[in-house]
């Protein structure tokens, strides 16, 4: 399979390079570097018994969908995205300009270049918008009114996508992704809230919970991510699928558990909430389940060791 990943050079999009090239797959990546980097993507470049090519260019610039056309990927798998809820919130014509415009870029491109299929990275943490309590661990079947922009994005693009599959017969599969963590996750960007913690544990800084920690979220491991988003190359074609793992886990638990395992007594310090962010968040994964054949294999124990080593060797 000839592949191209936007936003490769970035978190999932690196590990999802890895697991690409180690089967055996051509790959190009399409990243401006804004928060990727270019150590993430150090084995794909230095083995030269890879196919592999990289193209630093931004998705808002209308020539990324010639770089598309000229490569004529079979599958683009699509991760290039503004992705901090509080900058949508901030700047809410940014997210729309990155997320909704850029894409555009990248889904005419493939178009044009008579890819095979789009597999598209969505957020099951926003676009879902407030669950009542009840209709949690939440399925693709619910309503969707995201409250913050970032989320609108979201859900808009699987719209297009699904409108450039009736216009011109181009597949999609949207996954809506849960709080990913795991390795390579940048702690100074805009990341989730484990790097974070590994990071500040491990330097011995005090670790901050916006909220009173009674939140909950989602959190999935990054190889059973990429797992989906391989599987979604041959599957779930016209489906918006949610990858998750079913539990919530509040943030205070998540820091008791990080805290022990990095050695650390002390307590987090607390801070108000923060504008557009949800208090409770849990996907249902049963359609993965039936149509992607995925299940996630990591704990979240085991997950956040792997985190911390991470750290530690880096």
């Amino acid at each position: 399979m000839k592949a191209l990943v936007t936003g490769g050079a970035g978190f999932i999009g690196s590990n999802l390079v890895d697991r690409l090239l180690a089967e055996g797959h051509s790959v190009e990546v399409v990243d401006n570097l804004s928060t990727g980097k270019l150590a993430n993507l150090s084995e794909a470049r230095s083995n030269r018994d890879q196919n592999f090519s990289f193209h630093q260019i931004d998705i808002c610039d209308p020539s990324v969908a010639e770089v598309i056309e000229r490569s004529k990927p079979e599958v683009v798998f699509h991760l290039a995205a503004q992705i901090d809820v509080r900058v949508s919130v901030l700047d809410p014509s940014l997210d729309a300009r990155v997320n909704i415009l850029g894409s555009l870029n990248v889904i005419e491109g493939a178009r044009r270049a008579g890819t095979r299929k789009v597999v598209f990275a969505s957020s099951g943490g926003t676009i879902y918008g407030v669950v009542d309590p009840e209709d949690l661990p939440v399925t693709e079947g619910h309503s969707q009114h995201p409250v913050a922009p970032y989320g609108v994005s979201k859900k808009v693009v699987t719209d297009y996508l699904y409108a450039f599959r009736e216009l011109h017969q181009m597949e999609y599969t949207s996954l809506a992704l849960a709080n990913v963590y795991g390795p390579r996750q940048d702690p100074h960007g805009e990341a989730g809230v484990v790097a974070i913690f590994a990071g500040r544990l491990l330097s011995g800084e005090s670790c901050t919970i916006f909220g009173d920690g009674s939140q909950t979220r989602d959190y999935v491991y990054v190889d059973d991510v990429v797992d989906a988003f391989v599987r979604a190359a041959e599957r779930g074609s016209g489906l918006l699928c949610n990858i998750g793992t079913g539990i919530e886990t509040s943030v205070t638990a998540l820091y008791e558990a990080m805290a022990l395992n990095a050695g650390v007594a002390t307590d987090a310090v607390l801070a108000p909430a923060r504008d557009g962010e949800l208090q409770r968040s849990c996907l249902d994964a049963t359609r993965a389940k039936m149509h992607l054949g995925w299940e996630p294999f990591t704990d979240l124990s085991t997950g956040t060791a792997e985190v911390l080593d991470f750290f530690r060797a880096h």
